[in-house]
């Protein structure tokens, strides 16, 4: 049992928790702590992405007790490749913040790392009740982070945000409740094995269980009409933040894979086939929904807000569709979309910083320092969100079209992406007429006194932008993990093994 699968949750709380109480007078200090406990955490990251590359789940026992009675984190490859994920981004945003951002408000670095223990957490758990105690980690950061700066927006949307987020952790608890009291555990693993072989005058209340469960990762992830807490907290959070909760819809995303295909989605339970008449159309929904939010917004930060509303829709659809195919071509184009609208986020702040009063609105303005080299950047940033060629974000959207096929109305749901898709390209296109083109045809203001801007913003943007190139040029490789990943998590009697020990799937019975 390798020690370092509990590092990426207890690594963090422990830098938070030195940074609060010996370096919170000490910003330099808070920095330095900050960022090698992230590298570290990075280092740890790929170091479990390698020790699960031989396809076996590797069950963590806090305390030694055996599952399913004591406290389990499990590690396997979509494990592995999402905590990957969460630290490359985490890099990213620090090196972000680090350039200013971090001075605008107190303990930006100890919620930051408590924020990255309950990501890390939720990736890793392997009990439903400890996500939800991982959830809650991260949002508690989450709120403190979200205020960051102050701002009177800020605090009517951190309210919004709040209150839609404590309902929700009300009904994951009403759902918890009802699960433990049909089944009388929940591990994951002995939940697979429990739920198969319940009689049916039990499956009505574990279907209302797993149903409010599935109503909880939807609010998480966004998913339309449960999506409304998300523009007007991703259209005021700080840049940084902003970036940093794009890897929180994803949170929710994972946890309908790890639940839905894992736990309850097996053909032998009673559950089997309870999301999939309401998931393509809510898909549907979020992906229109998310596309006329772009065509309407009228600040950059906003267009990147509604820009994670349609990738979940583009998401959730590939979710929807059966089979390990389809689950590798959803983990693609979550990689993408989530590094793709942490860089507009980005963006969005270098933009605001450099053209005065408009700030990031998309309106035409005179020109601005580095307009060029931020127009570079908008035009990578569009052309991977819209999923134009030859960026990852057209290879993800190819290969969820090809899933899509086996679906009764594939035509519709074709239309439905490819038509979403250009009317994205075409307020991207207005956006960037108006940001860049416009001005560059006037002459830029001469500055009497040249500031002298922080390098690390532009390196930390031009780090995020360049991943959708390496995913575009190492999809290869990178598409064969992914599929090894989306073939392990449907092998639920390996995972059951692997935590519960031999012989343990042989109660998972065909109904």
């Amino acid at each position: 049992m390798s020690h370092a699968i509990v590092a990426p949750v207890v690594l963090p709380a422990l830098v938070a928790a030195f940074v609060v109480m010996a370096a919170r007078f000490d910003l330099v200090l808070q920095r330095t702590l900050s960022i090698a406990g992230t590298l570290t955490l990075l280092g740890l990251a790929l170091h479990l992405f390698l020790l699960a590359g031989d396809g076996v789940p590797r069950p963590y026992l806090l305390g030694a007790w055996p599952a399913p009675f004591g406290i389990v984190l499990v590690l396997d490859r979509l494990t592995a490749t999402m905590l990957v994920l969460a630290q490359v981004l985490a890099i990213a945003v620090l090196l972000y913040a680090v350039g200013g951002w971090d001075r605008q408000g107190r303990h930006f670095h100890a919620l930051f790392q408590f924020q990255l223990m309950g990501v890390n957490g939720a990736f890793l758990t392997g009990d439903i009740f400890n996500l939800f105690v991982f959830f809650e980690v991260l949002l508690i950061a989450s709120y403190g982070l979200f205020l960051h700066g102050a701002g009177a927006a800020r605090l009517v949307a951190g309210f919004k945000y709040v209150t839609v987020n404590l309902v929700a952790s009300t009904l994951f608890l009403f759902a918890v409740g009802t699960i433990y009291a049909v089944t009388g555990t929940l591990n994951m693993a002995d939940l697979a094995v429990k739920s198969a072989q319940l009689g049916p005058e039990q499956s009505g209340l574990l279907r209302t269980g797993v149903a409010l469960l599935l109503l909880v990762f939807s609010v998480k992830a966004a998913l339309v009409p449960l999506h409304l807490w998300l523009p007007g907290t991703y259209g005021v959070a700080c840049a940084p933040v902003a970036a940093l909760f794009a890897i929180m819809t994803k949170v929710g995303a994972y946890a309908i894979l790890r639940v839905h295909l894992l736990v309850f989605g097996g053909d032998d339970l009673p559950t089997a086939g309870l999301a999939e008449p309401w998931l393509v159309p809510a898909a549907i929904a979020t992906l229109l929904l998310g596309t006329l939010g772009l065509l309407a917004a009228r600040t950059v930060q906003r267009l990147a807000a509604f820009s994670v509303i349609a990738s979940m829709g583009t998401l959730l659809l590939a979710l929807a569709m059966p089979g390990p195919a389809a689950t590798a071509a959803t983990l693609y184009y979550l990689l993408h979309s989530t590094v793709a609208a942490a860089a507009l986020f980005l963006l969005a702040d270098l933009l605001a910083e450099r053209r005065g009063a408009v700030r990031d609105g998309i309106v035409a303005a005179p020109g601005f320092p580095q307009l060029d080299l931020l127009a570079g950047g908008f035009l990578l940033g569009a052309v991977a969100t819209t999923g134009l060629p030859p960026l990852s974000g057209f290879l993800g959207k190819v290969w969820i079209l090809e899933v899509v096929r086996a679906h009764p109305a594939w035509p519709w749901l074709w239309t439905a992406l490819l038509v979403t898709s250009l009317l994205g390209l075409l307020a991207f296109a207005r956006a960037g007429s108006l940001l860049f083109w416009k001005p560059a045809a006037l002459p830029a203001p001469v500055d009497p006194q040249p500031q002298a801007r922080p390098v690390l913003p532009l390196v930390a943007t031009g780090g995020l932008l360049a991943l959708p190139v390496l995913l575009a040029l190492f999809a290869g490789p990178i598409g064969r993990a992914l599929e090894a990943s989306a073939a392990q998590l449907h092998d639920r009697r390996g995972y059951v093994e692997a935590v519960l020990g031999p012989g343990r799937s042989a109660a998972m019975v065909e109904r």
